[in-house]
């Protein structure tokens, strides 16, 4: 797994505090992206959690997520969580080592009280002695928190823990685009009154290994429950390895509600991905699974075709000004600002994404601001499909007949690429193997780039001969 090392460095070690309010717990920061620039250490927020023993659960599921593989769980994981401040709530994301669960826990409004919460990102690493700390804070515990973008230190009654920074893997990043793309193809499909939701998820297999090899299952909305079944029927949501759920068992005892969000499916359908969300006082917990414990985000290929057009591109950058930190993206607001299309602005929002710089908020249904340290051109080089899509291109092995495109692969091969009502098919083993379920495949991405550059040659044709009349 690729890492990108990030030179760090703190004014002092995050601390506790006795003061005549209670204890005050210091997170230091170093350089942050916020609205006025990059600055070496910026502040976030510094108030009290209204529910200090919710948030202390919460938070040690997303940090649950960050150490667990679900697949090959032999090999060890160890990723840091992200932090973000949106100007009203802070947000916490992970993926797992095998980049397969999403976590995400938003801490809203009412869950922060006596401090303004500022703007930027971080990743922190919530290692075992902080896990300590956090399980041992009590409903009356104060918990005093001050947020900043390089390092977190969460300290309960008992005396102080610090956290060290390690590098963000790459995946994560890749991940961070697949699943944003994903998400935003989700509606809610049911809601779960409290005491039903516990009980559903503490049924669920909690068996690792064994229980994923099962395949992916089934459920439906019934009364106030989800019925399992055994095929994809209308309504129905994916639980694909039902055990990658175990880490909301933290916060069951806090919950008010259980959301579940998936895309529509047909009789038939393949696996999907689907999100679990479980209300809290003040803040939501959301684990968004990946269509098979065996698939990591990363490779899933949503962001591929928008990554293969110049325009997207140049929106994105259009875009990236009128973002502004904020926790809700509305698209038809950007639409208007930018004279876009919402559909360009949807473009450039997942181009965007492919640099950490937006994500997908299933509750609200809508997009959110945050800053990565990546590029998208990172994501391009990092992205081996795309890399032989543009091979392929740039040799001059895409030739163009209508609805059909051949392409004359590296090896001699060629593959045919047709399309039908918008979708490119292509005669070759990925197509064969996933149908369009991860992405496009190297040809149909190379057919993809050249009906774009000879379409927009013929708008400049256009504009040519326009400007000559």
């Amino acid at each position: 797994m690729t890492r990108s090392l990030q030179a760090v460095a703190y004014r002092r070690p995050s601390v506790l505090e006795s003061a005549a309010g209670g204890q005050l717990l210091g997170l230091e920061t170093s350089r942050g992206a916020t609205p006025t620039g990059v600055k070496d250490h910026p502040q976030f927020f510094a108030g009290f959690l209204t529910s200090p023993q919710v948030a202390s659960a919460a938070l040690l599921a997303v940090a649950d997520v960050a150490a667990a593989r679900y697949y090959q769980q032999q090999l060890r994981a160890s990723l840091d969580p992200v932090v973000t401040g949106n100007g009203d709530r802070l947000r916490f994301e992970s993926f797992s080592g095998c980049c397969g669960v999403y976590a995400r826990l938003d801490v809203l409004e009412p869950g922060l009280d006596g401090g303004q919460v500022g703007h930027g990102t971080t990743n922190v690493d919530v290692n075992n002695p902080l896990r300590e700390a956090l399980s041992r804070i009590g409903s009356d515990d104060p918990l005093h928190l001050r947020v900043g973008p390089e390092e977190l230190a969460v300290t309960t009654l008992d005396g102080p823990v610090v956290e060290k920074k390690v590098p963000l893997p790459d995946r994560w990043l890749r991940g961070f685009a697949e699943a944003q793309v994903i998400a935003a193809g989700f509606d809610l499909r049911a809601e779960l009154p409290a005491a039903d939701a516990v009980r559903f998820l503490r049924a669920l297999p909690r068996g690792g290994a064994r229980a994923a090899s099962t395949g992916p299952r089934w459920v439906v909305p019934s009364g106030k429950t989800l019925r399992p079944t055994t095929r994809a029927v209308p309504g129905a949501v994916c639980l694909p390895g039902p055990e990658r759920l175990i880490a909301l068992q933290r916060v069951l005892r806090h919950a008010t509600a259980l959301r579940v969000y998936g895309p529509a499916v047909t009789g038939g359908a393949a696996a999907t991905a689907s999100a679990w969300e479980v209300v809290l006082p003040g803040m939501r917990l959301t684990l968004t699974l990946s269509p098979d414990s065996s698939r990591g985000f990363s490779g899933e290929g949503g962001v591929l075709d928008v990554l293969a057009t110049d325009e997207a591109a140049e929106d994105a950058e259009l875009i990236s000004v009128l973002l502004a930190w904020e926790p809700r993206v509305d698209v038809a607001d950007l639409a208007s600002a930018s004279g876009l299309t919402p559909e360009r602005v949807r473009a450039a929002l997942i181009r965007l994404g492919t640099s950490g710089r937006v994500g997908y908020d299933t509750a609200e249904a809508a997009y959110f601001h945050r800053e990565l340290p990546y590029d998208a051109e990172r994501v391009e080089r990092h992205n081996p499909r795309l890399r032989s899509a543009r091979a392929l291109v740039a040799a001059g092995a895409v030739a163009l007949d209508g609805a059909l495109g051949t392409v004359t692969a590296e090896d001699g091969h060629v593959h045919r690429v047709r399309d039908e009502a918008g979708v490119l098919s292509c005669s070759c083993l990925w197509w064969a193997k996933y149908r369009g379920g991860r992405g496009p495949c190297k040809h149909a991405l190379a057919v993809r780039m050249v009906q774009r550059g000879d379409a927009a040659a013929e708008r400049d044709m256009a504009r040519v001969e326009a400007d000559a009349r």
